[in-house]
């Protein structure tokens, strides 16, 4: 997915206060990410954080992910830290158009980013979190495949389940997994792609079965509490009193951030649901979770 916000723009939008551009060299390669803590970080020192991982999509920055995503502002109410790491050539490597063994070492670099981070702040390592939107939503998928050792859940908005990803075994352990995902979305499609990707609902029930449930006795409801918006939001989830799996299917909703502002970027991207709170769900959804 590329946004295309202007340099102007950029420069004008100054970084909330508490949060810093850093960097970590990676297989000889330089890898910058933003950190923000929220105001509360510094007036309890002797708290362990929470931290989520929020990655952008195709095209995108760090620095566009933290302002169109808004998450700083949930990190604020609930008290956790979030970091936008910064994709080579601002892409995430999932397999697609790019070598899933020989690419860039993504999840190399985040296990690396998660142990700096460990030194760096006070963070509670049960409560490590990944989220991301288009490509980066398709790359904590990953992250849930390979380092379910590190991460007690994730969340992807716009990206369901990677081939390349099943193809090669995932590691043994259960993550939470919610999945968010439009209907009408006219860049990753919500009825998958053949090779690519599998569909939201194939996602879903791929994601069960890696943490051993059955279909049978998921709770669902519809969110409507903006009837003017277009939109509902049908969610269903399962869960085995440890993880849980959810999927938000947002009837007519697009390839979009719910709750954020809309904002015309040249592509179809659809309409915005204000029936949820993307960052509210996602952070309550997390909350749940503790790594074991």
């Amino acid at each position: 997915m590329k946004i295309l916000i202007s340099l102007v723009l950029l420069a004008s939008a100054a970084f909330p206060a508490l949060a810093q551009v850093q960097s970590l060299v990676h297989k000889e390669e330089k890898r910058r990410y933003l950190v923000y803590t929220p105001p509360s970080y510094a007036g309890l020192p002797q708290k362990a954080f929470p931290v989520v991982f929020n990655f952008h999509g195709s095209g995108m920055t760090m620095a566009e992910q933290m302002l169109y995503t808004q998450m700083n502002r949930a990190a604020d109410r609930h008290q956790f830290i979030v970091v936008y790491p910064m994709g080579v050539k601002q892409d995430w490597n999932v397999g697609f158009g790019m070598s899933y063994v020989d690419g860039p070492d993504d999840i190399g670099f985040t296990e690396a980013l998660l142990a700096k981070l460990k030194q760096d702040y006070r963070i509670d390592s049960r409560r490590v979190y990944a989220t991301g939107l288009s490509r980066g939503g398709f790359f904590t998928l990953r992250i849930a495949a390979e380092l379910p050792h590190l991460f007690a859940a994730v969340a992807s908005v716009g990206g369901p389940m990677p081939e390349p990803v099943i193809r090669h075994p995932a590691k043994p352990g259960r993550v939470g997994v919610l999945l968010v995902h439009g209907t009408a979305d006219q860049v990753v499609a919500y009825a998958g792609k053949p090779g690519g990707y599998l569909s939201a609902e194939d996602s879903y029930s791929y994601w069960l079965k890696q943490n051993g449930m059955g279909a049978a006795g998921a709770s669902r409801c519809v969110i409507d509490s903006d009837a003017s918006d277009g939109t509902d939001v049908a969610w269903l989830e399962q869960g085995n009193g440890q993880q849980s799996v959810a999927l938000a299917t947002v009837r007519e909703g697009g390839h979009t951030w719910p709750g954020a502002d809309p904002f015309n970027v040249g592509l179809p991207l659809g309409k915005t649901t204000r029936d949820m709170d993307a960052n509210e769900v996602i952070w309550n959804f997390f909350d749940k979770h503790r790594r074991l």
